[in-house]
């Protein structure tokens, strides 16, 4: 199954772009061009108190200087364990365009004007779902899946579906931000943009 990564070029230092933003912001164009399904899909590595890490891909749903933001259910397991331990890690894999970027920082709720705003463009359908589903609850079938819904249907009707108090966004604040491109016999470029303690940036490489 192993695969030798020759044919999509290098990644040096004289490519990068000046900050860590603009750079995503390029491959992410380069990404959905290629014509990978869902190039916003990622996935986010979370982790208890004590250590426990658990991981799950959900999709990005905004990206500027200030980080990458998500939406989920805050008492699904990823947002119960950031509540208690407010760091989290990002992955992009895009594995056919031979790169990843790998993003690990601080994470914050964003505001409800923001939820707000981003869950009233959702499909209503998803919308529903929001208020029909106890996100990673133990059910005793999928028939509960089925009644949540129904309920959620005969609470709004035809009317509006604002967003639940208990659902909402994250912001990853980036402190480090690598950029990976596959390179043959596993020598891989791997450059990281790191924040340091005075805020400013600096672009690492790293062994591959």
């Amino acid at each position: 199954m192993r695969r030798d990564y020759t044919a999509r070029g290098a990644l040096l230092e004289t490519d990068l772009a000046a900050d860590w933003q603009t750079q995503f912001e390029a491959w992410f164009t380069d990404a959905t061009a290629f014509g990978l399904p869902e190039p916003n899909a990622m996935i986010v590595g979370t982790a208890t108190p004590a250590g426990r890490p658990s991981s799950r891909t959900v999709l990005l749903k905004e990206c500027d200087e200030r980080g990458f933001v998500f939406f989920t259910n805050y008492g699904s397991r990823k947002g119960r364990e950031l509540a208690v331990n407010p760091y989290a890690s990002l992955v992009f894999p895009w594995f056919p365009m031979q790169r990843q970027v790998l993003v690990a920082g601080a994470v914050r709720r964003v505001t409800r004007a923001e939820t707000a705003e981003y869950f009233a463009s959702r499909p209503r359908g998803s919308q529903l779902g929001a208020w029909a589903s106890p996100q990673s609850s133990v059910l005793p079938d999928r028939a509960a899946v089925e009644a949540g819904l129904a309920a959620a249907e005969e609470r709004f009707g035809e009317g509006p579906v604002p967003a639940p108090e208990h659902w909402g966004g994250f912001r990853i604040e980036p402190e480090t931000v690598e950029f990976w491109q596959g390179r043959s016999n596993r020598l891989h470029d791997r450059l990281r943009f790191r924040r340091t303690e005075e805020g400013s940036w600096v672009v690492e490489r790293l062994a591959p």
